[in-house]
């Protein structure tokens, strides 16, 4: 009798921990769909944003050298980002295959490691490219303008981008980073749990 509790007992624990290693487990695969689908998003906005931005060069035929420049370095921040941020591709694109918990940690540190990256020294080096590449672009454009719009017209840019650097990247990335942080714990647990 006592040995058939005991089975009972250990039956009823490996379902709540294998229920509990479910739920963890698809909170990380729907974390992972939706940085998969940021990550196709951001491709079709920033590669479009290229063409968009060669199709410039060619149809108007800008004729400074600083405007031709800016482009090239425009495209290479957009270019350069978008190679980086797709090493995250092959960790966030396994959907459909069932994972299990060790597999997901794993899986989650590595991306937790490539974001740092990103999100720091990355988005740097891309808004400073974006920021240098804006202002020679606009040089053209703005010598035909009077001071007072030249200087408008730059500081909108430079706000705009200063806005996105300082205000919505933070926020977003804290974000990001504290949801990221809960899962590796949670999926820590989970392995703990079943291991001993």
């Amino acid at each position: 009798g006592s040995e058939m509790c005991i089975r009972d007992r250990y039956w009823n624990e490996q379902k709540i921990e294998t229920s509990e290693a479910k739920q963890v487990i698809k909170k990380a695969s729907e974390f992972k769909r939706k940085t998969r689908n940021r990550l196709i998003a951001s491709n079709i906005i920033l590669l479009s944003t290229c063409l968009f931005i060669g199709f410039i060069w060619f149809h108007y035929q800008p004729e400074f050298l600083s405007t031709k420049l800016g482009i090239i370095l425009c495209i290479m921040a957009m270019l350069s980002y978008l190679a980086v941020q797709n090493t995250m591709a092959p960790l966030v694109s396994n959907q459909g295959v069932e994972l299990d918990a060790k597999t997901q940690l794993t899986q989650l540190i590595s991306l937790k490691e490539k974001q740092r990256f990103q999100h720091t020294t990355l988005l740097n080096i891309y808004f400073i490219l974006l920021s240098l590449g804006l202002s020679l672009y606009m040089h053209e454009y703005t010598s035909r303008m009077s001071l007072q719009w030249a200087i408008i017209s730059y500081s909108i840019v430079l706000f705009w981008i200063a806005l996105n650097a300082f205000y919505f990247r933070p926020k977003t990335i804290v974000k990001q980073q504290r949801r990221l942080n809960e899962l590796i714990a949670q999926l820590k647990n989970v392995n703990k749990q079943l291991t001993t």
